[in-house]
């Protein structure tokens, strides 16, 4: 198939017709263009109402695979931002892109021909300015919504609070047919009331709402944005005395023990059935069972299956088989794997460091008469270099974790003897620094670790 010269055009947003980026208007321009230099074999590339801040759009994708089937002599655009906003893609297309592939790329208004050695010069230029415009308009719309939030006014976008409206044309929240919910919500928490009941009281469909709702400053008459508190225009639900009674009950119970605190593996089991969590359930006077949320009709949320069969276990038969795995864990090093990756290392290090006295003599030679084979052959060699950079980290970040682990394991030698002298909080947050989660299948434990 011939090749032919590509005319990429992009418009994000209708009002860029008024500028003279309509998709007819650079068309007319381009395709004037290219019959001026002769190029007759040509094919658009238009991308329509997508943004210029990357380069996940379908035309540039299609042809960024036609240059790779090498279908492509030349890349025009109108403008350079037209390519792309952002300074590293824009460099990627042309270095990492067109390049390879010997396309040679035109922008039209910067007068810019990649295939000159001032074209060359000038893309470094011209792709740092529109990265700094984009990042001007950025911190433009940052400040400005700053200002905004400061004299009272909702940010707008995002999720709006539950027992609120957005008002666009006042720019502030309006209470709902939802806010008598979330003042409930307060009264109830405050009359002693866990969140799960208040969720189930007042026909919340998580557990997590009901908090989320509790903790929401903006219903004391608030807004908090990147981390800061503003006074609002909108209509508090509640007072700032009832917000503040709140917080205050809910870090005196966060105090207190949690009822199933006498649970060693509380929020580490798992279904491996239906996915679902697994609680302890009392099961008589003295026993105690394992058994999957999605049997337990009062935790809506939690349920996957309404009709998994998994086994049910007895809770201290559980706990004796996760501790038993626990220390059983080997704390013996092996001597000849950990002489073998430091003599790894070692090879490594000195492949690295041949390459990059390699890399030096060939500056140094390209610096005397910039042959473009030399080029050629560094841009080789520094590849070849990220490449044994890259297996370095990976090796560097593998021998950390054994490292750790090794750590770890002689730590549960110790605990394993003093195990019986722990309080049930000590043991617990040793379980959960251990332990990932504990995966229950019928007759089959298995545990999941941390490191």
């Amino acid at each position: 198939m011939k090749k032919h010269a590509a005319i990429y055009i992009r418009v994000s947003t209708e009002g860029q017709r008024d500028e003279g980026y309509s998709i007819e208007a650079q068309k007319e321009m381009l395709e004037a263009f290219c019959i001026s230099r002769q190029l007759e074999a040509r094919e658009f590339y238009i991308d329509g109402g997508f943004s210029g801040s990357n380069i996940e759009r379908p035309a540039m994708a299609k042809l960024i695979a036609n240059i790779g089937a090498g279908l492509v002599s030349h890349v025009l655009v109108y403008k350079l931002d037209r390519l792309s906003r952002s300074q590293k893609d824009t460099l990627y297309l042309i270095e990492d892109v067109f390049n390879p592939a010997q396309v040679t790329f035109i922008s039209m208004n910067e007068n810019m021909d990649t295939s000159t050695p001032i074209g060359r010069a000038m893309l470094g230029i011209m792709s740092a300015f529109a990265q700094l415009e984009r990042e001007t308009i950025r911190e433009r719309t940052r400040m400005g919504m700053q200002e905004r939030v400061k004299n009272g006014y909702w940010p707008g976008g995002g999720r709006i609070p539950f027992g609120y409206d957005y008002d666009r044309e006042q720019g502030i929240l309006v209470p709902n047919q939802d806010a008598e919910t979330v003042r409930r919500a307060y009264a109830l928490y405050l009359e002693g009331y866990s969140t799960d009941r208040i969720a189930r009281m007042l026909g919340l469909k998580y557990e997590h709402l009901a908090l989320q709702i509790l903790k929401r400053k903006t219903n004391a008459g608030y807004i908090v944005y990147n981390g800061k508190e503003y006074r609002g225009r909108h209509t508090p639900l509640i007072s700032e005395e009832t917000y503040n009674k709140t917080m205050e009950a809910m870090e005196k119970r966060a105090k207190k023990p949690l009822s199933s605190g006498k649970y060693l593996l509380t929020g580490l089991l798992v279904c491996g059935k239906c996915g679902a969590k697994m609680r302890y359930q009392k099961w008589g006077k003295n026993d105690c069972k394992i058994v999957c949320y999605s049997a337990d009709k009062s935790k809506r949320g939690l349920i996957k299956d309404p009709h998994c069969q998994n086994k049910r276990h007895s809770a201290w038969e559980i706990e004796e088989i996760v501790l038993n795995d626990l220390f059983s864990l080997s704390i013996k090093e092996d001597k000849a794997e950990t002489a073998s990756a430091d003599k790894a290392e070692d090879i490594l290090a000195g492949q690295m460091k041949a390459q990059r006295v390699k890399l030096r003599r060939l500056y140094e030679l390209y610096a005397e008469n910039g042959d473009s084979i030399l080029k050629e052959t560094i841009a080789l060699q520094k590849k070849a270099l990220q490449a044994l950079e890259e297996r370095q980290r990976d090796a560097e970040a593998l021998q950390k974790k054994a490292m750790e682990i090794g750590k770890t394991k002689k730590e549960l030698k110790k605990m394993k003897d003093a195990w019986p002298y722990l309080s049930m909080s000590e043991k617990k947050n040793i379980i959960r620094s251990c332990v990932e989660k504990i995966v229950i299948t019928d007759d089959t434990v298995d545990v999941y670790y941390t490191f």
